[in-house]
């Protein structure tokens, strides 16, 4: 009688192991549960044309006349003639072009792994450490949140052959490519290990210097001008330190998830992975910018819920642009696009 009922649990215990990888292979295959784990942005099809705001693109500017409205940095060059070394080390003249260029994307994610802008494909990145939250969960007991980051290069306009020179190219990358998984950071999930790759934080650390973010939240909310000087600063979603994927969640997920994306971009600048694209200093080379400049950068969402007819600055109250555009289970994880303000010397030789 044992031995029948050790080999009854046995076969039992067979089927269900037999059962587990299709129950595995349905999820990950149908749009319910596989779709909610990782979602498909749908970047790569008919949203690349009908969710992205063009008219974003404008002002253009060439040799000082622009062409369409929008907002403008306040650091963008004025000039209208220039010159730069050609090959030859020889100064060669031009013209100055500037615009709102879509250079890269970041997507925030809960999964390790997760690539929304690859259609929801999966890489085999994952860890408990790494699992990202939301925060404030009936089980969780943290104020923050967190979230895994990929960063994307996304020339659009070289990719579709729009209006780009070769010359103005400062990256000189020209197709859709992956350039940093947050995954393989061990400072992304730790605010004291980022400490030592950004020791100012100890500086900004104090209520005083926080309270100066109140500056920096009326100007972009109300004018959409952030304040560069306050480097420590992202306006109306919180400080910009440190610079981990975690988030206090206090101003609602727009807010959050954006706020994760500029930490991005500060990071990014700060270990010299980024670089300065407006401005006179910006006309013939792309310099060094070790801080944040905010007033170079614009966001708009992609996922969930596409800015198709606009975008907002760092530190712009979600009250403005935010509102209804978090959609719970399938939605929760965030894309968004970066618009980079690009003065350039278009020269003749």
């Amino acid at each position: 009688m044992l031995n029948a009922a050790v080999r009854w649990t046995a076969a039992v215990l067979g089927l269900l192991l037999a059962l587990v990888p299709a129950v595995h292979a349905e999820a990950d295959t149908t749009t319910g549960l596989g779709n909610a784990v990782c979602p498909d942005a749908e970047l790569l099809g008919p949203k690349l044309i009908t969710d992205i705001c063009w008219s974003c693109l404008f002002p253009l500017r060439i040799a000082g006349a622009p062409i369409g409205s929008g907002p403008v940095p306040s650091g963008a060059s004025t000039q209208a003639l220039c010159a730069c070394p050609d090959p030859a080390g020889l100064p060669s003249p031009g013209v100055v072009i500037g615009m709102w260029e879509r250079a890269r994307i970041v997507e925030l994610v809960r999964v390790p792994g997760c690539l929304p802008a690859l259609n929801g494909a999966r890489l085999d990145l994952g860890a408990w450490r790494t699992l990202g939250t939301p925060g404030q969960a009936t089980y969780d007991g943290s104020d923050k949140a967190f979230y895994n980051y990929h960063y994307y290069a996304f020339p659009l306009l070289v990719m579709l052959d729009l209006f780009f020179p070769d010359r103005c190219n400062v990256d000189h990358l020209t197709d859709f490519d992956l350039l940093y998984l947050s995954e393989l950071d061990p400072t992304c999930d730790n605010d004291e290990l980022a400490f030592f790759t950004n020791p100012e934080a100890a500086f900004v650390a104090n209520p005083v210097a926080q309270a100066a973010c109140l500056v920096d939240a009326a100007s972009a909310t109300r004018v959409q001008k952030p304040l560069d000087e306050l480097f420590l600063c992202a306006g109306a979603w919180d400080g910009l330190y440190p610079f981990t994927g975690r988030v206090p969640t206090l101003n609602g997920r727009p807010s959050e998830m954006s706020l994760a994306g500029a930490r991005v971009l500060a990071a990014l600048h700060r270990r010299g992975l980024a670089r300065q694209t407006v401005g006179d200093d910006a006309l013939c080379e792309a310099p060094f910018a070790l801080m944040l400049p905010k007033t170079q950068y614009r966001l708009s969402q992609f996922y969930p819920r596409p800015e198709a007819n606009s975008n907002h600055v760092i530190g712009e109250s979600e009250l403005r642009w935010g509102l209804g555009r978090n959609v719970p289970g399938i939605g929760e994880d965030h894309l968004y696009l970066i618009w980079r303000w690009h003065d350039c010397c278009l020269t003749w030789l």
